[in-house]
């Protein structure tokens, strides 16, 4: 039967009727105060109005703050009402006065805004009610705090109860959603200087309400509820335009409620999967009319809104058919359902709910749930093992059935024939319990057959040459049938163990290759023995042997399970088996009265580890088991030989780096502290040995060196110990309203009266004049200054200019030196890294970058370089950036 076309949900087509005539409403939603919620509404209205939309403003808070104000003026605005309250006169938002205006857009801040006494509505967000039912397009914004819904787990996060709330059903009812969101380390940054609150306030705030944890708990809140809002969106479209799902834009679970005793633990496991993908839970009962009385799914659907699921209960005789469509118009992604204990006739011709739904739900993820009153589950094929007298109690059963089956067949079939019949339980003993048991079905089927159905009857005569040579065919038939399908039977479970075993190997060997700790590898060796052998395992690692014995000490490292732990006469078995890599302990020849029995794990290189089994008394390991023991060793042995491989060479690589620092710091030590001391030592040597017959002016040069080599190695000095500062975290910079234009001229002047250079300096905007510590900006601009003009040629180009990029304050250092190397441009900030430059290694310490970063970063700002900037692939710029005050 043909499905009927799918129609539009009549309650979204209601939904999108009662939205006709009303005004749009928009709301800016943020997850604190700070984050640019405001800003961003106005820069919107600022396009809408450039574009010839009527956009007015109804009320700004700009809370004394600049930038705001800015992004304000000229916009047109509503004149704000006055109203008298004890004594005072309060600025509010004039209703009366924008709905006599009707603009395009209002713009209305801060939604959750309690209005004074004496105005029309306690609050504003009922100003917005009123202006949307005169037909008037709201634009407003809000915090995530405010939602009424929110404000006790606010309070339990933050400590601060928030006063002002706004229905949640204002959110729902918005037309658009649209969130403001910045990091949370951003928005300290702009608390603590001053672009949110005053000073004063900014403290008591980063002490409080603006700590990282509850600013990354706030966020989280948003972005959870923006994206229910979209969701929301998706559904309602889906359902007003008829579109069958689901759409997977995200998650959605649906618990299918029965009238049974599994109902409550599908709804425990379906909020389970739902916490896990982070999605809604919805909890659905299909009432059958047709279906007899069971159980009341009252309290499974009452534990699903305790556990915050929306719930839905309906009446349809086609079970399937109802789910699928219920599951559609929610967009639904995943259904569980109980498996169920469904009759036997269900589960013969596959009219099982989980199997219906498994034919028909191929859009949706299907989860079954374990029946609760079930009993435990019955033991994998592999383990069940049939005793030793059922073979030989179910062969004469299957010679009886072939004889039922000649009795019902005589007169029908000739008795020749009827021999065939006993020729199936001959086969069937050998297969399934050996050839033995087809033997001795055999024997049995050959005396049954003469005695029942050959004449004479009823005796064990023959009665003619025709019968003799059937009797002989029959047997030699039945002896051959015995032997080889007995011997087939063997080979097919042998087959199948080696087969099991061989799988069991390549998972584990998978699991060998997973990354992990070497703790994890022991344990699933300690795991896998115990699984082949079924006796407890346990894995000993071995100990370099102690200073004056040659003998490693094994030691327990993992065991299955965990309390399997070998006692001290074991442990002597373990340390005979790791001194002469072989095995011992019970059931070897060495040591066979201790409980444990240890095998070595060897490599090429030598023994790994030692795996230890406790059998139990008269226990021996054979056949498949055995070699699938000996190759899980073989494995186990080379796992640990690589873990300890890969352990070796990141050892060695830690080591390596580290050599290669140290040379780095003893390389720069030496060339930076020999060459100002021998400049020292040879000017004070030629002072003192010469000085009597030295002119003035050579002496006042030989001191002037002194003093500039002490300067030097005083300088570098101080760079150690200003790295060494960064480093620790240290530097607390002091802030300060600091000219750009005034502090690069000044390090500029200094730095070419010292070359002997010219740098020239790019007129910038002003005023630029950011919060920074005028001392650690002047450091950072005498290092990059220095930089320049030591890498550039003596008549080459040195700049510095200053500008505003977008919200950011800019300061570009250049040269028309060799440049930078593209591989070596990410590492120039690195200490003691020093770059190539074209044929030749940079001079210097590699401090000078380093430090500079961490100054710069101390002072909230960011610092890249850019390499080359000239046509012909020379030339270095470096930037710095500063958040603007």
């Amino acid at each position: 039967m043909a499905e009927p076309p799918a129609r539009p949900d009549p309650d979204a087509l209601l939904a999108l009727a009662r939205q006709e005539g009303r005004g749009r409403l928009k709301v800016f939603l943020g997850a604190a105060p700070g984050v640019g919620k405001t800003m961003e509404m106005l820069a919107e209205a600022r396009r809408r109005l450039a574009g010839g939309t009527d956009v007015v403003v109804g009320i700004v808070e700009t809370h004394g703050r600049a930038e705001t104000m800015a992004a304000a003026s000229g916009l047109p605005a509503l004149p704000r009402a006055r109203i008298p309250y004890r004594g005072q006169v309060l600025e509010e938002f004039d209703l009366d006065a924008a709905l006599a205006r009707r603009p395009g857009i209002l713009l209305l801040d801060e939604l959750a805004h309690s209005n004074a006494p004496g105005s029309r509505h306690p609050k504003r967000w009922q100003d917005v009610q009123e202006l949307r039912d005169a037909g008037i397009e709201v634009w407003t914004t809000m915090n995530v705090q405010h939602l009424e819904s929110l404000s006790e787990a606010v309070a339990r996060i933050t400590g601060v109860r928030v006063a002002e709330t706004v229905p949640d059903r204002v959110l729902a009812e918005a037309d658009a959603v649209e969130l403001i969101d910045i990091p949370p380390a951003e928005l300290i940054e702009r608390m603590r200087q001053g672009r949110i609150y005053r000073p004063d306030q900014a403290s008591r705030a980063l002490r409080g309400f603006f700590r990282e944890g509850n600013l990354a708990a706030l966020r989280e809140m948003a972005l959870r509820r923006v994206a229910d809002r979209v969701d929301a969106d998706v559904t309602g479209y889906m359902r007003a335009n008829a579109i069958a799902g689901p759409w997977p834009a995200g998650d959605r679970v649906m618990a299918l409620v029965g009238a049974d005793a599994a109902a409550e633990t599908v709804v425990r496991e379906a909020r389970r999967i739902a916490d896990a993908l982070k999605a809604p839970l919805v909890a659905l009962h299909v009432e059958q009319p047709s279906a007899a009385p069971g159980s009341d799914p009252g309290p499974a659907l009452r534990l699903a809104e305790r556990l915050g699921a929306a719930t839905e209960t309906v009446v349809a005789a086609d079970l399937p058919a109802a789910i699928l469509r219920e599951a559609r118009s929610r967009n639904v992604t995943h259904l569980v359902i109980g498996r169920g204990r469904p009759g036997w006739w269900r589960r013969m011709t596959g009219r099982t709910l989980s199997a219906l739904l498994l034919r028909q739900a191929t859009a949706f993820t299907l989860h079954l749930v374990p029946d609760p009153v079930a009993g435990p589950p019955r033991p994998p094929a592999e383990e069940r093992r049939l005793a030793p007298w059922a073979g030989w109690a179910a062969t004469p059963a299957l010679v009886a059935a072939a004889t039922s089956i000649g009795l019902a067949a005589d007169g029908v079939v000739p008795e020749g024939a009827l021999g065939m019949v006993y020729l199936v339980p001959i086969v069937a003993a050998a297969v399934g319990f050996g050839a033995l048991q087809g033997g001795l079905a055999a024997a049995l089927s050959f005396l049954a057959w003469n005695y029942l159905f050959l004449p004479p009857r009823y005796t064990l005569a023959i009665a003619g040459p025709q019968d003799v040579v059937g009797v002989v065919v029959f047997a030699l038939v039945a002896l051959l049938l015995a032997g080889t399908t007995g011997g087939l039977g063997r080979s097919v479970r042998a087959a199948q163990a080696r087969l099991l075993g061989l799988r069991r190997l390549v998972e584990f060997s998978r699991r060998l290759g997973a990354p992990g700790d070497k703790g994890d590898l022991v344990q699933a060796i300690a795991e896998e023995a115990s699984h082949i052998t079924g006796w407890p395992a346990c894995v000993l690692l071995l100990l370099p042997p102690l200073p004056g014995e040659s003998t490693p000490e094994p030691v327990l490292r993992a065991s299955m399970p965990l309390e399997a732990e070998p006692d001290e006469a074991s442990m002597a078995a373990a340390r005979w088996a790791a001194a002469n890599r072989r095995g011992a302990g019970r059931g070897t020849d060495t040591l066979p009265a201790a409980a444990w029995q240890f095998r070595p794990m060897r490599t090429a290189r030598g023994l790994t580890g030692l795996v230890g089994l406790r059998p139990p008394d008269g226990a021996v390991l054979e056949g498949e088991a055995d070699r699938a023991l000996d190759a899980l060793l073989d494995q186990a042995a080379i796992a640990l030989e690589r873990a300890e491989l890969m352990e070796e060479r990141a050892r060695g690589e830690a080591r390596a780096e580290t050599e290669a620092l140290r040379a780095a710091l003893l390389t720069s030590l030496g060339h930076d502290l020999r060459t100002p001391l021998t400049s020292i030592r040879g000017a004070i040597a030629t002072l003192r040995t010469s000085g009597a017959a030295l002119s003035e002016a050579t002496r006042a040069d030989l001191l002037a060196t002194a003093e500039e080599e002490t300067q030097r190695l005083s300088r570098w000095i101080a760079n150690i110990l200003d790295i060494a500062r960064i480093e620790n975290g240290q530097i607390e910079p002091r802030r300060e309203t600091v000219d750009l234009a005034e502090a690069v001229e000044t390090a500029a002047a200094r730095a070419a009266r010292a070359h002997g250079r010219e740098i020239v300096l790019e007129p910038g905007t002003r005023p630029l004049a950011p919060r920074l510590d005028p001392a650690l900006l002047d450091q950072v601009l005498a290092n990059l200054l220095d930089n320049a003009l030591k890498f550039s040629a003596p008549d080459g180009h040195v700049g510095a200019r200053i500008g505003r990029e977008g919200t950011a304050l800019v300061i570009a250092i250049e040269d028309d030196g060799p440049g930078i190397p593209g591989e070596d441009l990410h590492r120039v900030f690195d200490p003691f890294f020093r770059a190539t430059r074209t044929d030749r290694v940079a001079a210097g310490s590699g401090l000078g970058l380093a430090i500079c970063r961490g100054l710069v970063q101390a002072m909230g700002g960011r610092i890249a370089a850019e390499s080359p900037t000239l046509p012909d692939g020379r030339g270095t710029r470096i930037v710095l950036r500063f958040p603007a005050a």
